[in-house]
């Protein structure tokens, strides 16, 4: 889908991680050599890292209000207890959680998500409701209320399909109205 802007500050590589796997046609770029550089992945940290993506995208799914059967955004948590953080502070006295393992995946998603969460963004960063896409998206909407990562293609799936349903009768039911008696 590629309407949308990318997330801001380390979302980015949260939201770029989810959307590794393209749920409807089923290509995992973590299959390649590619894809795995980008994330700076070795190949025994390939199922690591798909594991951490699909409890990411459980969390947006859960930030876009979903609660998809069997998956919990409670395995992030487990997860993330393994990530190495400590704590930073600069000159100006501020201080941030920086990784302990800096290339490790895992520690740099922990991180993104400690900075997101004490900005407010984490709860932007959602999963589109169709469940043929379920692609990550960075919620930009005033009000935080979108559904889809795109309204021309998922929206308008979903729109025609409530169509379709109502049926095609005025009053919006299918069977025809009772004989008057």
């Amino acid at each position: 889908m590629n309407e949308r802007e990318t997330a801001p500050g380390g979302l980015a590589l949260v939201e770029s991680l989810v959307n590794t796997l393209d749920v409807e046609t089923g290509t995992d770029s973590l299959d390649t050599t590619e894809g795995r550089a980008a994330f700076g992945l070795a190949g025994q940290d390939v199922s690591a890292a798909r594991e951490l993506r699909e409890a990411l995208r459980a969390a947006c799914l859960a930030h876009a209000g979903h609660r998809p059967p069997g998956r919990s955004p409670a395995v992030l948590d487990e997860l993330l207890a393994e990530a190495p953080l400590y704590v930073t502070v600069a000159e100006d006295g501020s201080a941030a959680l920086r990784p302990a393992a800096p290339g490790a995946l895992l520690s740099r998603i922990a991180e993104a998500l400690a900075s997101a969460a004490a900005d407010g963004t984490w709860a932007r960063l959602k999963a589109c409701e169709a469940e043929d896409c379920q692609w990550a998206y960075y919620d930009r909407s005033p009000g935080g209320r979108r559904r889809w990562c795109s309204m021309s293609v998922c929206g308008a799936r979903a729109k025609m399909r409530t169509y379709r349903a109502r049926g095609r009768t005025p009053s919006g039911s299918s069977a025809p109205d009772p004989a008057p008696q």
